[in-house]
Protein backbone atom coordinates (compact mmCIF):
# COMPACT_ATOMS: atom_id res chain seq x y z
CA UNK A 1 0.00 0.00 0.00
CA UNK A 2 1.16 3.58 -0.82
CA UNK A 3 2.07 5.82 2.54
CA UNK A 4 1.94 9.62 2.66
CA UNK A 5 4.68 11.02 4.28
CA UNK A 6 2.46 13.80 5.07
CA UNK A 7 -0.63 14.14 7.23
CA UNK A 8 -4.18 14.64 5.41
CA UNK A 9 -4.70 17.67 6.85
CA UNK A 10 -1.44 19.26 5.22
CA UNK A 11 -2.21 17.44 1.95
CA UNK A 12 -6.03 17.31 1.87
CA UNK A 13 -5.91 13.73 0.16
CA UNK A 14 -7.05 10.52 2.05
CA UNK A 15 -6.20 7.04 1.92
CA UNK A 16 -8.58 5.29 -0.40
CA UNK A 17 -7.36 1.44 1.59
CA UNK A 18 -10.33 -0.15 -0.12
CA UNK A 19 -8.96 1.05 -3.67
CA UNK A 20 -5.88 0.00 -2.98
CA UNK A 21 -7.44 -3.30 -2.08
CA UNK A 22 -8.54 -4.01 -5.34
CA UNK A 23 -12.16 -2.74 -5.11
CA UNK A 24 -13.60 -0.50 -7.60
CA UNK A 25 -14.58 3.15 -6.92
CA UNK A 26 -18.44 2.21 -7.33
CA UNK A 27 -17.76 -0.61 -5.11
CA UNK A 28 -17.03 1.61 -2.09
CA UNK A 29 -19.65 4.14 -2.88
CA UNK A 30 -22.39 1.26 -2.89
CA UNK A 31 -20.90 -0.13 -0.03
CA UNK A 32 -21.21 3.12 2.38
CA UNK A 33 -24.46 4.21 1.06
CA UNK A 34 -25.98 1.04 1.54
CA UNK A 35 -24.26 0.75 5.21
CA UNK A 36 -25.90 4.14 5.48
CA UNK A 37 -29.17 3.40 4.70
CA UNK A 38 -29.29 0.47 6.48
CA UNK A 39 -28.49 2.15 9.67
CA UNK A 40 -30.67 5.11 9.52
CA UNK A 41 -33.95 3.94 8.06
CA UNK A 42 -33.33 -0.26 7.78
CA UNK A 43 -34.90 -3.08 9.16
CA UNK A 44 -35.83 -3.27 12.56
CA UNK A 45 -32.88 -5.58 13.60
CA UNK A 46 -30.23 -3.50 11.99
CA UNK A 47 -31.00 0.42 11.79
CA UNK A 48 -30.07 2.41 15.01
CA UNK A 49 -31.13 5.40 14.52
CA UNK A 50 -35.28 6.65 14.68
CA UNK A 51 -37.22 10.33 14.13
CA UNK A 52 -39.10 11.78 16.60
CA UNK A 53 -41.96 14.42 15.67
CA UNK A 54 -41.09 17.45 13.25
CA UNK A 55 -36.90 18.20 14.02
CA UNK A 56 -35.93 15.62 15.77
CA UNK A 57 -34.33 12.14 16.07
CA UNK A 58 -32.41 9.84 18.39
CA UNK A 59 -29.64 6.69 17.79
CA UNK A 60 -30.70 4.19 19.68
CA UNK A 61 -28.00 1.84 22.23
CA UNK A 62 -29.89 -1.33 21.24
CA UNK A 63 -28.28 -3.50 23.99
CA UNK A 64 -29.35 -1.15 26.77
CA UNK A 65 -32.72 0.34 25.23
CA UNK A 66 -31.27 3.75 25.40
CA UNK A 67 -29.84 7.21 24.06
CA UNK A 68 -26.39 8.27 24.80
CA UNK A 69 -24.39 10.59 24.28
CA UNK A 70 -21.86 8.53 22.78
CA UNK A 71 -24.33 7.34 20.10
CA UNK A 72 -25.83 10.74 19.41
CA UNK A 73 -22.10 12.52 18.94
CA UNK A 74 -21.36 9.36 16.70
CA UNK A 75 -24.66 9.84 14.56
CA UNK A 76 -24.02 13.84 13.62
CA UNK A 77 -20.06 12.64 12.97
CA UNK A 78 -21.79 10.39 10.61
CA UNK A 79 -24.45 12.63 9.59
CA UNK A 80 -21.54 15.63 8.41
CA UNK A 81 -19.21 12.99 6.87
CA UNK A 82 -22.60 11.76 4.41
CA UNK A 83 -23.50 15.51 4.27
CA UNK A 84 -26.73 14.60 5.91
CA UNK A 85 -27.71 17.98 7.27
CA UNK A 86 -31.33 17.12 8.02
CA UNK A 87 -30.73 13.71 10.29
CA UNK A 88 -27.39 15.96 11.56
CA UNK A 89 -29.73 18.19 12.83
CA UNK A 90 -32.53 16.14 14.65
CA UNK A 91 -29.80 14.32 16.21
CA UNK A 92 -28.36 18.17 17.78
CA UNK A 93 -31.96 19.23 18.51
CA UNK A 94 -32.57 16.06 20.45
CA UNK A 95 -29.24 16.31 22.45
CA UNK A 96 -29.31 20.44 22.71
CA UNK A 97 -33.09 19.86 24.24
CA UNK A 98 -33.16 16.59 26.52
CA UNK A 99 -29.49 16.25 27.44
CA UNK A 100 -27.26 19.11 27.30
CA UNK A 101 -27.49 21.17 31.24
CA UNK A 102 -28.64 25.01 31.24
CA UNK A 103 -27.31 25.28 34.97
CA UNK A 104 -25.66 24.35 37.62
CA UNK A 105 -22.76 22.08 37.80
CA UNK A 106 -22.88 20.37 34.70
CA UNK A 107 -23.40 23.60 32.90
CA UNK A 108 -23.29 23.24 29.09
CA UNK A 109 -22.26 19.65 29.10
CA UNK A 110 -24.69 16.64 28.85
CA UNK A 111 -26.40 14.08 30.22
CA UNK A 112 -24.69 11.12 29.58
CA UNK A 113 -28.09 8.79 28.92
CA UNK A 114 -31.74 8.98 28.33
CA UNK A 115 -34.96 7.46 27.49
CA UNK A 116 -36.39 8.02 23.78
CA UNK A 117 -38.74 10.08 25.13
CA UNK A 118 -35.98 12.52 26.47
CA UNK A 119 -36.19 11.70 30.25
CA UNK A 120 -32.71 11.57 31.53
CA UNK A 121 -31.34 8.55 33.30
CA UNK A 122 -28.62 10.27 34.56
CA UNK A 123 -27.22 13.48 35.33
CA UNK A 124 -24.14 13.42 34.28
CA UNK A 125 -21.87 13.67 31.54
CA UNK A 126 -18.99 11.21 29.45
CA UNK A 127 -16.59 13.01 27.82
CA UNK A 128 -16.50 10.73 24.54
CA UNK A 129 -19.75 12.79 24.27
CA UNK A 130 -18.81 16.25 24.49
CA UNK A 131 -15.58 15.77 22.34
CA UNK A 132 -17.24 14.17 19.00
CA UNK A 133 -20.18 16.73 20.00
CA UNK A 134 -18.06 19.60 19.37
CA UNK A 135 -15.73 18.20 16.85
CA UNK A 136 -19.15 17.41 14.53
CA UNK A 137 -20.48 20.88 15.23
CA UNK A 138 -16.93 22.46 14.03
CA UNK A 139 -17.34 20.58 10.87
CA UNK A 140 -20.80 21.66 10.10
CA UNK A 141 -20.03 25.06 10.70
CA UNK A 142 -17.24 24.54 7.65
CA UNK A 143 -19.32 22.29 5.82
CA UNK A 144 -22.85 23.62 5.67
CA UNK A 145 -22.58 27.43 7.67
CA UNK A 146 -24.27 28.64 10.23
CA UNK A 147 -27.79 29.70 11.29
CA UNK A 148 -29.47 30.98 14.29
CA UNK A 149 -29.12 28.95 17.21
CA UNK A 150 -29.20 26.53 17.84
CA UNK A 151 -27.71 26.18 14.43
CA UNK A 152 -24.70 27.94 15.12
CA UNK A 153 -22.69 25.84 15.00
CA UNK A 154 -19.25 26.58 15.73
CA UNK A 155 -20.69 28.81 18.62
CA UNK A 156 -22.38 25.61 20.57
CA UNK A 157 -18.82 24.03 20.05
CA UNK A 158 -16.99 26.59 21.35
CA UNK A 159 -19.59 26.70 24.50
CA UNK A 160 -18.88 23.15 24.98
CA UNK A 161 -15.09 22.87 24.85
CA UNK A 162 -15.14 25.99 27.41
CA UNK A 163 -17.21 24.03 29.80
CA UNK A 164 -14.81 21.03 28.59
CA UNK A 165 -11.71 23.42 30.33
CA UNK A 166 -12.70 25.75 32.40
CA UNK A 167 -15.66 24.33 34.78
CA UNK A 168 -15.54 24.81 38.27
CA UNK A 169 -12.30 27.23 38.49
CA UNK A 170 -14.53 30.19 39.08
CA UNK A 171 -17.89 28.01 40.62
CA UNK A 172 -19.03 24.93 40.97
CA UNK A 173 -18.26 21.44 38.92
CA UNK A 174 -15.65 19.92 37.56
CA UNK A 175 -13.60 20.70 34.04
CA UNK A 176 -13.59 17.30 31.66
CA UNK A 177 -9.31 17.53 31.69
CA UNK A 178 -7.37 17.35 34.13
CA UNK A 179 -5.48 20.76 34.51
CA UNK A 180 -2.66 19.50 35.27
CA UNK A 181 -2.12 16.53 32.71
CA UNK A 182 -3.88 18.21 30.43
CA UNK A 183 -5.70 14.55 29.89
CA UNK A 184 -8.68 13.72 29.26
CA UNK A 185 -11.13 12.56 32.31
CA UNK A 186 -13.44 8.87 32.41
CA UNK A 187 -15.78 11.68 34.24
CA UNK A 188 -15.31 14.91 35.38
CA UNK A 189 -15.12 14.05 38.94
CA UNK A 190 -12.38 10.97 37.93
CA UNK A 191 -8.82 11.04 39.02
CA UNK A 192 -9.32 8.23 36.10
CA UNK A 193 -9.13 8.71 32.28
CA UNK A 194 -10.18 6.08 29.36
CA UNK A 195 -7.73 5.53 26.41
CA UNK A 196 -10.35 5.44 24.05
CA UNK A 197 -11.31 8.75 25.05
CA UNK A 198 -7.98 10.15 23.31
CA UNK A 199 -8.52 11.96 20.21
CA UNK A 200 -5.33 13.94 19.55
CA UNK A 201 -6.59 14.12 16.11
CA UNK A 202 -9.67 16.33 17.73
CA UNK A 203 -7.44 17.97 19.98
CA UNK A 204 -5.32 19.57 16.75
CA UNK A 205 -8.39 21.20 15.24
CA UNK A 206 -9.77 22.54 18.82
CA UNK A 207 -6.24 24.25 18.94
CA UNK A 208 -7.22 26.28 15.59
CA UNK A 209 -11.18 26.74 16.59
CA UNK A 210 -11.58 26.89 20.01
CA UNK A 211 -11.67 30.21 22.01
CA UNK A 212 -8.47 31.51 21.51
CA UNK A 213 -7.41 31.61 24.75
CA UNK A 214 -7.46 27.80 24.93
CA UNK A 215 -5.93 26.91 21.56
CA UNK A 216 -2.64 26.35 23.54
CA UNK A 217 -4.02 24.41 26.17
CA UNK A 218 -5.38 22.60 23.01
CA UNK A 219 -2.22 21.98 21.40
CA UNK A 220 -0.75 21.02 24.38
CA UNK A 221 -3.48 17.96 25.03
CA UNK A 222 -2.74 16.71 21.64
CA UNK A 223 1.03 15.98 22.41
CA UNK A 224 -0.10 14.98 26.13
CA UNK A 225 -2.81 12.56 24.58
CA UNK A 226 -0.30 11.35 22.12
CA UNK A 227 2.51 10.37 24.85
CA UNK A 228 -0.10 8.84 27.23
CA UNK A 229 -1.18 6.06 24.42
CA UNK A 230 2.82 4.91 24.43
CA UNK A 231 2.15 4.40 28.44
CA UNK A 232 -1.10 2.96 28.36
CA UNK A 233 -0.92 0.33 24.96
CA UNK A 234 1.46 -2.97 26.21
CA UNK A 235 4.94 -2.58 24.34
CA UNK A 236 4.15 -6.83 22.97
CA UNK A 237 0.66 -6.95 22.47
CA UNK A 238 -0.45 -3.32 21.66
CA UNK A 239 -3.84 -3.99 23.74
CA UNK A 240 -4.74 -1.10 26.24
CA UNK A 241 -7.19 -1.16 29.18
CA UNK A 242 -10.84 0.03 29.59
CA UNK A 243 -9.80 2.64 32.29
CA UNK A 244 -6.37 3.87 33.37
CA UNK A 245 -4.82 6.04 35.49
CA UNK A 246 -3.21 9.52 34.07
CA UNK A 247 0.37 7.73 34.44
CA UNK A 248 -1.09 5.18 31.68
CA UNK A 249 -1.06 2.09 34.01
CA UNK A 250 -4.77 0.46 34.52
CA UNK A 251 -7.00 1.07 36.93
CA UNK A 252 -8.04 -0.82 40.07
CA UNK A 253 -11.38 -2.67 39.91
CA UNK A 254 -13.86 0.13 39.64
CA UNK A 255 -17.21 -0.37 41.87
CA UNK A 256 -19.37 -0.78 38.13
CA UNK A 257 -16.83 -3.32 37.10
CA UNK A 258 -13.40 -4.49 36.13
CA UNK A 259 -11.66 -2.36 33.38
CA UNK A 260 -8.32 -3.23 33.56
CA UNK A 261 -8.52 -5.03 30.33
CA UNK A 262 -9.12 -5.19 27.34
CA UNK A 263 -12.64 -4.98 26.48
CA UNK A 264 -15.36 -2.78 24.79
CA UNK A 265 -14.14 0.17 25.25
CA UNK A 266 -10.69 -0.26 24.11
CA UNK A 267 -11.73 -1.40 20.91
CA UNK A 268 -11.77 2.24 19.74
CA UNK A 269 -7.72 2.57 20.41
CA UNK A 270 -6.84 1.15 17.60
CA UNK A 271 -9.19 3.37 15.50
CA UNK A 272 -8.27 6.55 16.93
CA UNK A 273 -4.86 5.85 16.10
CA UNK A 274 -5.26 5.13 13.13
CA UNK A 275 -7.43 8.15 11.90
CA UNK A 276 -4.72 10.42 13.90
CA UNK A 277 -1.92 8.89 12.14
CA UNK A 278 -3.89 9.59 8.72
CA UNK A 279 -4.77 13.49 9.42
CA UNK A 280 -1.35 14.27 11.30
CA UNK A 281 1.17 11.90 10.55
CA UNK A 282 3.36 13.40 14.23
CA UNK A 283 3.96 10.00 15.74
CA UNK A 284 5.73 7.17 14.22
CA UNK A 285 4.94 5.43 17.33
CA UNK A 286 1.50 5.13 16.02
CA UNK A 287 2.79 3.02 13.24
CA UNK A 288 4.89 0.06 15.25
CA UNK A 289 1.58 0.09 17.48
CA UNK A 290 -0.92 -0.75 14.93
CA UNK A 291 1.58 -3.67 13.19
CA UNK A 292 1.29 -4.66 17.09
CA UNK A 293 -2.27 -4.82 17.37
CA UNK A 294 -2.94 -6.31 14.29
CA UNK A 295 -0.28 -8.78 14.71
CA UNK A 296 -1.76 -9.77 17.81
CA UNK A 297 -5.21 -10.55 16.17
CA UNK A 298 -3.67 -11.46 12.92
CA UNK A 299 -4.89 -15.67 13.31
CA UNK A 300 -7.15 -15.32 15.62
CA UNK A 301 -11.01 -15.83 14.03
CA UNK A 302 -13.65 -13.52 14.67
CA UNK A 303 -15.95 -15.94 16.37
CA UNK A 304 -13.07 -16.44 18.28
CA UNK A 305 -12.23 -12.87 19.87
CA UNK A 306 -12.42 -12.73 23.91
CA UNK A 307 -12.33 -10.40 26.57
CA UNK A 308 -8.27 -9.99 26.90
CA UNK A 309 -5.37 -9.48 29.82
CA UNK A 310 -3.30 -6.95 28.00
CA UNK A 311 -0.36 -9.35 28.06
CA UNK A 312 -2.93 -11.05 25.62
CA UNK A 313 -3.89 -13.99 27.67
CA UNK A 314 -7.88 -14.66 27.01
CA UNK A 315 -10.47 -14.72 29.20
CA UNK A 316 -13.33 -17.22 28.96
CA UNK A 317 -15.68 -14.78 28.38
CA UNK A 318 -16.56 -13.98 24.85
CA UNK A 319 -15.86 -10.19 23.46
CA UNK A 320 -19.40 -8.31 23.20
CA UNK A 321 -18.88 -6.61 20.19
CA UNK A 322 -16.72 -8.93 17.90
CA UNK A 323 -17.84 -6.91 15.03
CA UNK A 324 -16.84 -3.70 16.30
CA UNK A 325 -13.73 -4.90 17.23
CA UNK A 326 -12.74 -6.48 13.79
CA UNK A 327 -13.53 -2.86 12.36
CA UNK A 328 -11.39 -0.89 14.68
CA UNK A 329 -8.81 -3.98 13.89
CA UNK A 330 -9.07 -2.94 10.20
CA UNK A 331 -9.09 1.16 10.93
CA UNK A 332 -5.32 0.40 12.71
CA UNK A 333 -4.37 -0.29 9.09
CA UNK A 334 -4.51 3.46 8.29
CA UNK A 335 -1.29 3.43 10.29
CA UNK A 336 -0.09 -0.13 9.97
CA UNK A 337 2.64 -1.04 7.54
CA UNK A 338 3.26 -4.48 7.84
CA UNK A 339 1.72 -7.70 5.91
CA UNK A 340 -1.64 -8.22 8.17
CA UNK A 341 -2.75 -4.23 7.07
CA UNK A 342 -4.41 -5.40 3.49
CA UNK A 343 -5.70 -8.80 4.98
CA UNK A 344 -8.17 -6.79 7.74
CA UNK A 345 -9.23 -4.80 5.35
CA UNK A 346 -10.44 -7.40 2.89
CA UNK A 347 -11.76 -9.59 6.36
CA UNK A 348 -13.63 -6.19 7.14
CA UNK A 349 -15.40 -5.55 3.60
CA UNK A 350 -16.77 -9.18 3.92
CA UNK A 351 -18.35 -8.75 6.95
CA UNK A 352 -21.81 -7.71 7.01
CA UNK A 353 -23.59 -5.11 9.31
CA UNK A 354 -24.28 -6.48 13.26
CA UNK A 355 -27.78 -7.98 13.51
CA UNK A 356 -29.79 -7.89 16.84
CA UNK A 357 -29.72 -6.56 20.00
CA UNK A 358 -26.40 -5.65 20.99
CA UNK A 359 -25.67 -4.30 16.92
CA UNK A 360 -25.23 -0.48 17.97
CA UNK A 361 -21.84 -0.24 19.56
CA UNK A 362 -20.73 -2.91 16.56
CA UNK A 363 -22.11 -1.11 14.14
CA UNK A 364 -21.19 2.56 14.64
CA UNK A 365 -17.53 1.78 15.32
CA UNK A 366 -18.68 -0.32 11.63
CA UNK A 367 -19.31 2.93 9.79
CA UNK A 368 -16.44 4.58 11.42
CA UNK A 369 -14.37 2.29 9.94
CA UNK A 370 -15.65 2.01 6.44
CA UNK A 371 -15.48 6.14 6.57
CA UNK A 372 -11.81 5.99 7.48
CA UNK A 373 -10.79 3.22 4.96
CA UNK A 374 -12.42 4.40 1.97
CA UNK A 375 -10.64 7.79 2.41
CA UNK A 376 -14.40 9.61 3.66
CA UNK A 377 -13.59 10.49 7.04
CA UNK A 378 -12.51 13.74 6.25
CA UNK A 379 -11.49 17.25 8.20
CA UNK A 380 -14.20 20.00 7.19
Amino acid sequence: MACKTKGSYETGEYRNLFLEAGYKEEEIDAKLDQAWSELFGGDPDVRIYYRVGDDMGYILDTGNSDVRTEGMSYGMMMAVQMNKKDIFDRLWNFSKTYMQHTEGRYKDYFAWHCRPDGTRISQGPAPDGEEFFAMALFFASNRWGDGQAPYDYAGQARTILRACVHQGRDGEGDPMWDPATRLIKFIPESPLSDPSYHLPHFYELFALWADERDRPFWREAAAASRAYLRKACHPVTGLSPEYAHFDGTPSGPQPHGDFRHFFSDAYRVAANIGLDWEWFRKDPWQVEQSNRLQRFFRDIEVSDYRRYRLDGSPFEEPALHPIGLLATNAAASLAADGRDAAPFVRKFWNTPLRTGTRRYYDNCLYFFSLLALSGRYRIY
